[in-house]
């Protein structure tokens, strides 16, 4: 992220919100950027590059690389060093210092708090998932999702560890509702619990994230306050980028130019019109890979040759998937060559095309699927 971008945090603060950030922070860092290589990993992130959030502050740029399930600390907004409570798991922590910043913020302004937790991602280091104390022997037993089952991958090993992770964050989130309870604070305030990527837990390539398929895309998403209330259950698509707008309009804030996305108030009300039939998908670092999916068909290309972790785009691609996700919902059946759907992927890399460009993309080239040897069939890995 740029120093010069405009966050949310930003217009937040323009409207006289209090901005807070808490957890993982993963932007400040350019490792990547040749050029212009600053690290702060395992350093305070200066004031500079927080992104507008300027009236509280804890973080740590990669949380892994600054604590373990049951030690570390993070930054405060002086870059003085917050070491988590001797025997309190990460989840824990975070939340006891969300609730302390909940009591103690001043109570006369609106605010907005971001808190980011690195649960349920593995460890870096330790190249595992890490829950509670006693996750493995609790959640020993469990019924293993279709999208796993007879699948390769480290799901057996590491999922007891990663349930883990989840049950505690529920836990933790259940603290945070009981404390706006008993603020008073819950008739006006909307929560989002959300994150930013599923695990695959290596079925899908070498790593465990970074793919087209729901179990590295789908995510969960409950809302609840001011426009969000009645326990209903939306079945259209949304994206991350639909989340800034959505908090804005719950603070009556307009939503700049610059954003994209909309609002997701009117489809909790019933009553939103000309919403997209698909959401857009960037893939990164294990690829240069674009995708949308719809309530039926998941469609996905690949730039041939070039590493993800040095290019961002192409203006070229090859097809690599389609699903047919009403059918095959646990996408084991790559429909990607079958002479059957060719008008299928032909109308769908049209309208992924427009996606690009409506992201800002130059329009690529889309060459359709190659078989590269004799006999060679595409299935899902």
């Amino acid at each position: 992220m740029t120093q010069e971008e405009k966050t949310i945090a930003h217009t937040l603060s323009e409207a006289d919100y209090d901005v807070g950030y808490l957890g993982k922070w993963h932007l400040a860092s350019t490792s990547r950027v040749p050029g212009h290589n600053v690290n702060y990993r395992d350093l305070p992130i200066p004031v500079e590059r927080r992104g507008g959030y300027k009236d509280y502050w804890l973080a740590s740029d990669v949380l892994e690389f600054t604590s373990h399930s049951y030690d570390g600390h993070l930054f405060d907004a002086q870059g003085k060093k917050r070491e988590f409570t001797e025997g309190r798991y990460r989840v824990d922590a975070q939340t006891d210092w969300a609730i302390e910043y909940l009591k103690e913020r001043d109570h006369n302004k609106p605010f907005f708090l971001f808190l980011s937790y690195i649960e349920p991602h593995h460890q870096n280091d330790h190249n595992c998932f890490e829950g509670p104390k006693g996750s493995k022997d609790k959640f020993a037993t469990y019924s293993v999702p279709g999208d796993l089952a007879g699948t390769e991958g480290d799901w057996r090993k590491e999922m007891p560890d990663y349930l883990g992770c989840c049950w505690s964050l529920d836990q933790n989130v259940g603290r945070l509702m009981a404390t706006l309870e008993e603020m008073g604070m819950t008739e006006n305030t909307l929560v989002v619990y959300t994150c930013d990527h599923a695990c695959h837990f290596r079925t899908r390539n070498s790593e465990y994230k970074r793919s087209c398929h729901d179990n590295a895309i789908r995510t969960p998403l409950i809302a609840s306050g001011p426009g969000f209330t009645g326990g209903r259950v939306v079945k259209e698509l949304v994206s991350l980028i639909d989340l800034p707008p959505t908090i804005l309009a719950a603070g009556g804030v307009e939503t700049p130019d610059h954003m994209a996305g909309r609002a997701i108030q009117p489809l909790a009300a019933g009553n939103a019109r000309d919403w997209p039939e698909e959401v857009f998908v960037q893939i990164s670092e294990s690829q240069v890979g674009r995708a949308i999916r719809t309530k039926k068909w998941k469609y996905a290309v690949r730039a041939k040759g070039k590493k993800g972790g040095s290019v961002s785009g192409s203006d070229s691609y090859t097809e690599d998937f389609l699903y047919d996700l009403q059918n095959d919902p646990h996408e084991r059946n790559n429909l990607v060559a079958d002479s059957q759907f060719k008008a299928v992927r032909a109308r769908l890399a049209e309208v992924l095309k427009q996606r690009m460009v409506d992201a800002g993309e130059t329009e690529p080239e889309i060459h359709p699927w190659q078989v590269l040897s004799p006999g060679l069939t595409p299935v899902a890995p």
